[in-house]
């Protein structure tokens, strides 16, 4: 059993790796730089999303993220969390939603 559980967590660990650096290679410069830096904040990341819905003029940004890091914290903290980690971004946003959980065990 434990050798089905290190397997299955090595396959998470790839696929979330290749969905990261995928998000990584595409999009605005926005969505580029705000995942670059929320990845670096928040390496236990296993899904990380940023779309730019301002249509493309980097105005405002929806994010979507699951982190260990989120763990035993309420949702207010963990948005404050993201907060803190784009702080000089949000300074030339007009607008920012944020979608955090935990990851499913």
């Amino acid at each position: 059993m434990n050798s089905i559980n290190r397997l299955l967590h090595k396959t998470r660990t790839l696929l979330t790796t290749s969905l990261i650096q995928r998000s990584l290679t595409s999009g605005t410069d926005g969505e580029v730089r705000i995942s670059q830096l929320l990845k670096e904040k928040f390496p236990q990341a296993t899904s990380l999303k940023v779309v730019d819905i301002s249509g493309g003029c980097g105005s405002m940004y929806e994010i979507h993220i699951e982190s260990e890091e989120f763990k035993g914290k309420k949702t207010v903290h963990q948005h404050q969390l993201v907060n803190q980690a784009l702080k000089d971004e949000i300074k030339a946003m007009h607008g920012l939603r944020i979608f955090t959980a935990v990851p499913k065990q």
